[in-house]
């Protein structure tokens, strides 16, 4: 499902501002992140509010944590998501405004506690066997070896994940350059 602005899913608009402003009489801040409001405590970020096709989602980055009375929270990305959890409203009736405020000031709350679930730690990336042979080839190994861990595991599961010779191949083809210069795989979508 995509996520939307406030402005693009109409539908959504009279729920979106009744948690806005709900959001806006608290001590968080509102900033924007991934083209979505987002509420922080000293850069921290606390909650975030988006619209999808079929609802509006109010996200806590730490609801795991939270003491959800009224099992209203859900895990978006079952088995990915360790902290992360969404309340979803589907109709201006179903906004609580009581019940979310408790909500939202628990997870303030939290915050400036210093509660978080730290996310665990990826073990170290294995290199297929093919991407060390094209990297070995072309001269790339060092630049390959000076990228973070993180962007090395990105492209070693991104070789990984192909199912045919060919397709690791072009892959392979459309990485070397990046690693060459230093660029991990997803660079363009971080600040």
């Amino acid at each position: 499902m995509a996520c939307a602005t406030m402005s693009e899913y109409g539908e959504w608009q009279d729920i979106l501002v009744r948690i806005r402003d709900l959001l806006g009489q608290t001590d968080l801040e509102e900033t924007v992140k991934w083209g979505a409001p987002c509420y922080t405590i000293q850069g921290k970020n606390v909650i975030g509010l988006a619209a999808f096709r079929d609802f509006v989602s109010v996200w806590f980055f730490q609801g795991a944590l939270l003491k959800d009375p009224r099992k209203v929270l859900v895990n978006a990305q079952e088995g990915k998501t360790k902290a992360q959890r969404q309340w979803r409203f589907a109709s201006l009736q179903e906004v609580d405004e009581a019940l979310l405020r408790q909500y939202v000031d628990e997870a303030i709350q939290n915050q400036r506690e210093g509660k978080r679930i730290k996310p665990e730690r990826k073990p170290k990336a294995t290199i297929p066997k093919v991407l060390s042979d094209a990297l070995r080839q072309h001269g790339a190994s060092s630049a390959f070896d000076k990228l973070t861990p993180g962007k090395r595991r990105e492209y070693a599961e991104y070789i990984e994940a192909a199912k045919q010779n060919s397709t690791k191949q072009r892959r392979i083809e459309t990485i070397l350059p990046m690693i060459m210069e230093g660029r991990g795989l997803h660079d363009k979508y971080r600040k």
